[in-house]
């Protein structure tokens, strides 16, 4: 059991949180297109939640892996598994390669065009991991990273892509950006030192949350948006209507001079928008059947 929580720790099983209410809903409007049913069967819902969880692992075994000297110097992160030596690289890569080959049987047993992007998609989850070293948009491939889960639960719904859900992606790469730039103020002295990209680095805290609070902009847009494009019913835009009070809301905490309340921000908040979100899409499924 203590190993299990180790693991659970180091991949943040918690923030699942993040993402999975967002392919949730890709899942029901695609089951809603292809059927008129906001409910795909168990077979589909169960490799799309397999196919999400085991690519957001892979995603976190990876960055701990590429991250291991950078988060041992950071006084942050320097007690993560690996740096603390409770897990060793290998077990690390072991688990890693068991979470690709579980998501990518997962999108196997979708159906074909799941199978053929699934590759896409671990380029993007895992390659976020390195973006860091190289440019300060990090936050925008982290937040396309997450921003895909939606469309792929679509895909494995319908197996093809449209473009309306292509909206509710670009609503969550711009929600993800911006709280990531958000967490990101606390390292910015650290990645100056080290040489890394991140948009509090680039452009100091006061101009890093301007931009974080234009993307939740964007976000809210992309959201109802979706909504229209998709012919959500008043449920869904109340949900829209709660998640903007809560971005609201998260962005007063954080100010350039006091980052005391950016795990609050972060984490309690954005959990809150994710599942307030769902649960109202779900509520205006359910009265359309």
């Amino acid at each position: 059991m203590k190993s299990l929580r180790t693991f659970l720790e180091m991949i943040k099983f918690g923030h699942s949180i993040f993402a999975l209410p967002f392919a949730m809903i890709g899942m029901m409007w695609g089951s809603m297109a292809k059927s008129a049913s906001a409910w795909p069967g168990w077979p589909t819902f169960g490799w799309i939640v397999l196919a999400m969880v085991s690519c957001r692992s892979a995603a976190m075994a990876f960055n701990r892996i590429a991250d291991r000297e950078i988060d041992a110097l950071n006084p942050r992160t320097k007690l993560r598994a690996i740096p603390a030596g409770l897990l060793k690289v290998g077990q690390v890569q072991v688990f890693l390669l068991i979470s690709i080959g579980l998501f990518v049987f997962a999108a196997w047993e979708l159906n074909t065009l799941a199978l053929a992007l699934s590759p896409v998609a671990l380029l993007f989850t895992l390659g976020y991991s390195i973006t860091k070293r190289f440019t300060w948009l990090c936050h925008l491939v982290l937040g396309l990273s997450l921003g895909i889960a939606p469309a792929a639960a679509w895909i494995g719904v319908t197996g093809s892509f449209s473009l309306p859900i292509g909206m509710l992606t670009l609503a969550v790469t711009f929600w993800t950006a911006g709280f990531d730039i958000i967490y990101a103020l606390q390292d910015e002295e650290f990645d100056r030192a080290h040489g890394l990209k991140s948009m509090p680095q680039r452009f100091g805290k006061a101009r890093a949350l301007l931009i974080s609070r234009i993307f939740h902009i964007l976000c809210v847009a992309c959201l109802v948006g979706a909504g229209v494009w998709l012919h959500a019913g008043t449920f869904y835009f109340l949900g829209v209507v709660a998640a903007t009070a809560l971005l609201l809301y998260e962005q007063s905490l954080v100010k350039p001079t006091d980052l005391s309340k950016v795990d609050m921000a972060f984490f309690t908040l954005n959990g809150f928008v994710s599942l307030g979100v769902f649960l109202f899409s779900l509520v205006d499924v359910l009265l359309k059947r």
